[in-house]
């Protein structure tokens, strides 16, 4: 599986939030947000499924890996999307582990494993 995902019982509002303070806590900050719903209407689409793309970084550990590869650059930051689907909130991300394997470069799986598994954690304590 490239991806990972947990219901939650919260609405898609509260669990951004929950998101947002999970995040906090483990030196991980949104640097965006987007409402891909809203986006899309105000383009002249015909789409009307609630998602949200969060866009997270940790400043340490992307400073990290792009000096070992700039091109590390094209997979940050990481990104977490909050979507409504058959009347469940669902929270889910690609995993760090799986994107970083595609550049073939071993040296980096360890780090991407830590960031995947701090990221496994918010996404379980904002889905409580």
């Amino acid at each position: 599986m490239f991806e990972y995902t947990k219901e939650t019982a919260k609405t898609r509002e509260a669990a951004i939030g929950a998101l947002k303070e999970e995040l906090g806590g483990v030196k991980f900050g949104v640097l965006w947000e987007l409402d891909m719903t809203d986006t899309l209407q105000q383009k002249g689409q015909d789409f009307d499924k609630p998602i949200t793309i969060l866009e997270v970084c940790n400043p340490a550990a992307a400073a990290e890996v792009l000096k070992k590869d700039l091109k590390i650059g094209y997979l940050l930051p990481c990104k977490i999307a909050v979507y409504e689907e058959g009347g469940t909130t669902r929270i889910g991300m690609p995993k760090p582990t799986r994107l970083l394997g595609l550049t073939g470069r071993e040296d980096m799986i360890a780090l991407a494993g830590e960031i995947e598994e701090t990221l496994k954690g918010v996404i379980d304590r904002a889905a409580k």
